[in-house]
């Protein structure tokens, strides 16, 4: 695989919306693989799910099945780091990424870090304001964006206190 699939389909609660996926992601086909990734602390800690779960491809499916949570990417080229894309990824996938929005209109599209949601609005619709962390004042068709710290472990700048946190806001909306 050189990618990571996505895990969509209608009637979700949210879309997990990443950067783009890491070779690890990609090899055991999980979002958030890296094991000093704090996404999955994060979402046991967080109230939105009511199970612990663990990193693997069969976590994916209950997410997606049990809980309505679907995931995606801004970019689907796998890089070692945010920092190894281009403009030209953000250019080519975001549209195809609007394309899958508008087509599941989950009732949250949640995208995870600045970056993502950023470049995001960047190619699809010109925006290139500042963004603020949470819910955001426009909508993807009837879907709310709400925007969280980016969980990787290259953004220290936010402890797992932050994104459980963040994270568990996505429960008021």
């Amino acid at each position: 695989m050189k990618s990571l699939l996505d895990y969509l389909a209608t009637d979700l609660k949210l879309i997990s919306i990443g950067c783009n996926p890491s070779p690890l992601s990609v090899k055991y086909q999980c979002y958030f693989a890296n094991p000093r990734n704090r996404f999955w602390k994060a979402l046991n800690g967080s109230g939105l799910i009511d199970e612990e779960l663990t990193p693997t491809a069969a976590s994916m499916q209950v997410l997606l099945k049990k809980y309505k949570i679907g995931f995606t990417d801004v970019v689907k080229r796998c890089t070692p780091g945010v920092s190894d894309l281009k403009a030209a990824d953000y250019r080519e996938d975001s549209y195809l990424l609007l394309e899958k929005l508008l087509k599941y209109q989950a009732d949250i599209c949640w995208f995870h870090g600045k970056v993502a949601y950023k470049n995001f609005l960047k190619y699809t619709s010109g925006e290139d304001d500042d963004i603020d962390w949470g819910l955001q004042p426009i909508k993807i068709g009837k879907s709310y964006i709400f925007v969280t710290p980016n969980p990787s472990p290259a953004n220290a700048a936010y402890s797992l206190d932050n994104l459980i946190e963040w994270y568990s806001r996505l429960r008021e909306i």
